[in-house]
């Protein structure tokens, strides 16, 4: 296992590494890209639900595509009914423990249902895994093991560096911010709302020029083009969230964010961009705005 990550680390090196030099080469910067600067709304994934395997390591160190047979069976089954797999990682004693133990425990957030934990998941019980997601897609019911109230929030970043070298370099510059504006709220507050949030790290969720990319469940917020100084205000927010009891948000409900808003769980491109272009102040909630009247807004 040791050998296994020191050769990853490696190999993300010499992947970052050649970025540069590739960027270096046509445009004589020693940086990834600029930041993207155009819109944003609607370029997140149109899913019902989100399927996260709890990985035994940072995404940092996932190979350039990390599947497994499992995987790839759980997602050619929740492609039918609007789900998405990924794999996460928290960098706490829990994850570590369940993955010793052999298990391949998921979190799982759908837009009627909220948080689904799964404790274990295998070919042997796929089925049965199959057919309690899909209840929990039309909901929680209060006798489901596993379905826990959404007192908590889970932010998630992406630091695939061996799929792109922009998350590989600013996803991970955001997840150290963020890890850290939380733990400067819990020293003020040890016994506060801070306690409730948990920061991960995510593999490819799609959009390397928009990174650093960062998912807010269980609303099911995406964001986007997010840098080290929002992570102060992405805690903020994600607090007040706390204090009225966190839940997927409906169609209705302000985007997160909003200049750096890419989308939400349970709406469609179309949707996305109809809800954006109300809460910024373009054009009527149920009329789409073409594509040339629409401008980014400015981001800090």
């Amino acid at each position: 296992m040791l050998f296994r990550r020191l050769v990853a680390s490696q190999s993300a090196t010499q992947v970052t590494r050649h970025c540069r030099t590739f960027l270096t080469r046509k445009t004589e910067i020693s940086k990834p890209p600029e930041y993207y600067e155009g819109r944003l709304e609607g370029t997140a994934p149109e899913h019902d639900c989100y399927i996260l395997l709890h990985a035994s390591e940072s995404p940092e160190l996932f190979p350039k595509v990390h599947k497994t047979s499992l995987s790839l069976e759980l997602q050619s089954r929740a492609s039918k009914w609007g789900g998405i797999v990924n794999f996460s990682w928290f960098n706490d004693v829990s994850s570590k423990a369940s993955m010793e133990r052999g298990v391949q425990p998921a979190t799982v957030f759908s837009r009627l249902g909220g948080k689904l934990e799964i404790p274990d998941i295998s070919f042997e019980n796929i089925d049965q895994v199959e057919r309690t997601i899909q209840a929990h897609l039309e909901g929680p019911p209060m006798s489901t093991k596993g379905t826990q109230p959404d007192n908590d929030m889970h932010i998630y970043v992406c630091t695939h560096g061996l799929r792109d070298c922009r998350c590989g370099e600013r996803g991970k510059q955001v997840y150290s911010a963020l890890v850290e504006a939380v733990n400067d709220v819990r020293r003020r507050e040890p016994s506060g709302l801070a306690n409730n949030i948990k920061i991960g790290e995510v593999g490819h969720v799609g959009g390397h020029k928009y990174a650093a990319n960062v998912l807010i469940y269980p609303q099911g917020e995406w964001l986007g083009i997010v840098r080290t100084e929002d992570a102060p205000s992405i805690i903020a927010q994600a607090l007040e969230s706390l204090k009225q009891g966190v839940k997927p948000l409906d169609a209705t409900a302000p985007p997160t964010s909003i200049s750096h808003w890419r989308g939400r769980m349970g709406l469609s491109k179309e949707e996305q961009k109809n809800l954006w272009a109300k809460h910024a102040g373009i054009e009527s909630q149920d009329t789409l705005v073409k594509d040339k009247e629409l401008r980014p807004m400015a981001r800090a």
